[in-house]
């Protein structure tokens, strides 16, 4: 097919990867949302004690898996803007995931072929991740362009569909049939997804790569850094190779800790994953900053364009990092809350509980992707048409900053059932409808929105890259996760803890509260001066 789109219709295409989409969520959340519960009872942790113990590891192989969901987009973004396409990059990575998810359902008792299964479906789930949604937004160009918003919250939407039916229903297959099945049922769907998404290879418009740009994101940057500037130094270059040093002593001392053989004076808790990472956050900072502080160097030998489109990632990798605090609190409803739901009562009794389905805490997490499906139609012809009808305009940047700071609200109710729990009450689990509400409202307005301004914000030969930054918010915000986490460790916070009265859990939970509220503050202050740009591609 052309590059062309029927002028104002919906794209007879977009089925197919809506299609696509539906299932692929069915696959990764049927098996993202019953981990932490099969660790906390598996073989695998079988050398750990029953408890906190064995509940802190499971967390952390979590939220290292999610570190390698959300980093993945880096290369699936790269590999598809430099050689292959969006298309191939897809199909190609669904194959890896496919096979990932066989892994899970033949070695639930083998930890190097479990472990296995979690690294290639990080790999693969996050290849394709960047991609489908701006492989979506390509369908469209500026005659059609009212369609992509509601393409895009029908996008959101299905995501939320298939992940309501995996979230409800692999918690019972786990419960009844065993890790096999409950983790094989997900690879079938992802099979039918990537068989799907090659049936409408035909009908795509296929936006070629950009191949070896002269004039790329990471071209024009280092051309900024390497300048010299007649009677001034180069201070950006100073400061990129501080943090470039910085990555490469936390790369290093991570890969010794991968083979245990880190010095005695490393933290124990810094292991590659979150070496690694860190070691990213110093490259990213470090290098973006210096990059814009000598990025006027360039012009003259880049096009104005480039020079003008990097300028505008920096702009935006600044609204992203604001929103990493946000996606440490989400992440963690399938992993904190399940743990917290299994101290709950669950209602058995009550004539309004639907005891014939809803048999484990973890299938409270089917809350989210209903009250999504709910959410977006309830906001986009009933909340924000009043408001408007108010007077208040209803950007993006207004709804993400609100989604930040609704979130912290979600895990100060939260932490309030953790003291109802912890005072020794019996709490029943109807309970966590409250904070689930919440916590999904905040998402909407943060996520489903980002998916559309990640993608109008970036000119086309930047889509790819910025869509692949925007997924590393997640991988950031499990890091702050791992990272809190490895601080209440410490002897003296835990001491410290003790003397402010409340239980480990319930301090974490308004730690986090806190977190978010911070950065709502610091977005709201930035969203203000933030120049808002719209890249779709002429019609």
């Amino acid at each position: 097919m052309t590059e062309s789109a029927t002028a104002g219709k919906l794209p007879k295409q977009i089925p197919y990867i809506i299609g696509n989409e539906a299932c692929e969520r069915f696959s990764f959340y049927g098996m993202r949302n019953i981990l932490v519960p099969f660790l906390i009872s598996s073989v695998l942790m079988q050398h750990l004690a029953e408890g906190p113990g064995r509940e802190a590891a499971a967390k952390d192989v979590f939220h290292m898996f999610v570190i390698g969901v959300y980093f993945f987009p880096l290369l699936g973004g790269w590999l598809s803007d430099r050689y292959f396409g969006k298309y191939n990059t897809v199909l190609w990575f669904s194959l890896i995931y496919c096979a990932g998810h066989a892994c899970l359902a033949l070695f639930e008792n083998n930890a190097t072929g479990f472990y296995t299964g979690l690294f290639l479906i990080a790999l693969g789930s996050g290849g394709i991740k960047p991609l489908v949604v701006s492989f979506c937004g390509d369908q469209f160009d500026r005659s059609n362009k009212d369609k992509a918003k509601i393409v895009f919250d029908a996008f959101y939407w299905i995501i939320n569909f298939g992940s309501f039916f995996a979230s409800l229903f692999a918690p019972l297959l786990l419960r009844s049939y065993g890790p096999a099945v409950a983790f094989g049922v997900p690879g079938v769907l992802m099979f039918i997804a990537t068989l799907i998404f090659w049936l409408g290879r035909k009908q795509y418009v296929n936006v070629p790569p950009s191949g070896d740009d002269p004039d790329s994101f990471l071209r024009v940057s280092r051309t900024a850094l390497l300048a010299q500037a007649p009677g001034q130094g180069r201070p950006g270059f100073v400061l990129a190779a501080i943090g470039a040093a910085l990555a490469g002593v936390l790369l290093v001392f991570g890969t010794l800790a991968l083979f245990k053989a880190a010095p005695g004076w490393w933290p124990k808790d810094f292991n590659f994953v979150v070496s690694a990472c860190l070691g990213l956050g110093a490259l990213i900072a470090f290098g973006g900053v210096g990059t814009s502080m000598q990025l006027e160097r360039a012009r003259g030998r880049h096009p104005d364009v480039a020079i003008d489109s990097v300028r505008g990632v920096l702009r935006v990798l600044i609204v992203f990092a604001l929103v990493t605090p946000f996606w440490s609190l989400f992440d963690q409803k399938a992993s904190t809350w399940i743990i917290q739901g299994r101290e709950m009562l669950i209602p058995h009794g009550e004539w309004w509980w639907p005891s014939w389905l809803i048999k484990d805490a973890a299938q409270m997490q089917a809350l989210n992707p209903l009250l999504v499906m709910l959410l977006i139609p309830f906001n986009n012809l009933v909340l924000y048409p009043a408001l408007r009808k108010l007077g208040v305009q209803v950007t993006a940047l207004r709804r993400m900053g609100f989604g930040i700071a609704i979130s912290g609200v979600s895990w100060v109710v939260a932490g309030g059932l953790q003291l109802w729990l912890d005072g020794g009450h019996e709490v029943s689990l109807a309970w966590q409808t409250l904070p689930y509400l919440l916590l999904t409202f905040g998402e909407v307005l943060v996520s489903a929105t980002a998916l559309e301004f990640a993608y109008s914000q970036a000119t086309q030969a930047m889509k790819g890259v910025i869509m692949a930054f925007w997924y590393l918010t997640s991988t950031f915000g499990s890091l702050w996760v791992l990272l809190t986490n490895a601080g209440v460790r410490n002897e003296a916070v835990i001491g410290w803890i003790g003397h402010t009265g409340l239980s480990e859990n319930a301090f974490l939970m308004f730690f986090f509260a806190g977190f978010a509220f911070l950065a709502a503050l610091a977005f709201a202050g930035y969203a203000r001066l933030y120049p808002v740009q719209d890249h779709y591609r002429a019609a």
